[in-house]
């Protein structure tokens, strides 16, 4: 049964999800006036499609992109908000079992990292931001994940030598 705190959680960081991603995509949807940034914010564009010479053919995914790098406030709302979302539901659907727990924790720490490791030299504010909240959110998923890990091997040789 689905306990009352975990909906309340998850419908707040929905509709902050949802309302932050609207916002970034309105945001980021300014790139099709700014031809000059055409050649260094359309990376998802220029896989598709190659060189980017209309707006028409820039992704909706580069919107974000954008609006990261000179709009980053609703892209980092976002961010949290889906971090907050995945800690939550991984926290749900794993918390009788806490090894597993760790493991996605983890998991989760690594993706950060990697994530970081792609923007590390970014050269806007918004890219700097988003570096540190995913380093910092990282180190926090996988210090968590070794508390929780350690806390089990402790539990369970107290229980041995008990």
């Amino acid at each position: 049964m689905l306990r009352l705190s975990f909906l309340f959680q998850f419908g707040i960081a929905s509709i902050l999800l949802l309302i932050s991603t609207v916002c970034a995509l309105y945001e980021g949807s300014a790139i099709v006036e700014d031809h000059w940034e055409w050649k260094y914010s359309t990376p998802f564009s220029q896989f598709l499609y190659g060189e980017v010479n209309s707006n028409s053919s820039i992704s909706q995914l580069d919107y974000f992109i954008y609006a990261v790098k000179f709009q980053p406030t609703f892209p980092v709302i976002m961010v949290i908000s889906s971090l907050y979302l995945l800690i939550l539901m991984g926290y749900h659907f794993l918390k009788q079992q806490h090894k597993r727990f760790a493991y996605y924790l983890s998991f989760l720490g690594g993706v950060l990292f990697l994530l970081s490791y792609f923007i590390f030299n970014s050269p806007t504010f918004g890219g700097q931001i988003l570096f540190y909240i995913w380093l910092v959110s990282g180190v926090l998923c996988i210090v968590t994940a070794v508390i929780i890990y350690f806390r089990i091997l402790n539990r369970n040789t107290n229980e041995i030598t008990n």
